[in-house]
């Protein structure tokens, strides 16, 4: 069986509404934008400019300094600001990073069979980390990939 390619997006809408980001959690720590429009602004009120304008549900962001109903985020690409927590979800995602495609395997290791190539940019849902894998699901094609091609899961967290 040829290995597929995966679309770029994910769908916007969720089927079930994710809960905001932890009020109780230390930073740092991953979460997702959990809204198809959300803005980062300069400061943690809505009196200061936004700098950025998220149009992608489920990207990942590192949540690093937190105050009460906002929280001090950083995108995949660097960027900092504060963001709602509203926006926020404790819903674990990942982008696919580099340049190349990258191999989701049946298992995780290399030797088992690759179920999907997934393009740079591509977002999914992680689960079942260890050892230096995670399981990826874009749109319901899941399959075990490397930590090391993923932005939005820290090398060796574990999560079960």
């Amino acid at each position: 069986m040829t290995p597929r390619l995966l679309a770029l997006a994910l769908p916007l809408a969720l089927l079930a509404g994710p809960a905001a980001a932890s009020e109780d959690r230390k930073p740092p720590y991953f979460a997702s934008i959990n809204a198809g429009d959300a803005m980062m602004r300069t400061g943690p009120d809505r009196k200061y400019p936004a700098v950025w304008r998220y149009r992608r549900a489920d990207l990942p962001v590192k949540v690093v300094e937190t105050y009460p109903s906002w929280r001090r985020v950083e995108d995949p690409g660097g960027e900092r600001g504060w963001m709602l927590q509203r926006l926020l979800s404790d819903t674990r995602t990942a982008i696919v990073t580099g340049t190349e495609l990258r191999a989701m395997h049946e298992a995780a290791t290399d030797r088992s069979r690759i179920l999907y190539r997934a393009r740079p940019g591509v977002v999914g849902r992680i689960s079942k980390c260890g050892d230096g894998w995670c399981r990826l699901d874009v749109t319901g094609r899941e399959g075990f990939i490397k930590v090391d091609f993923l932005w939005g899961v820290s090398p060796g967290e574990r999560i079960d």
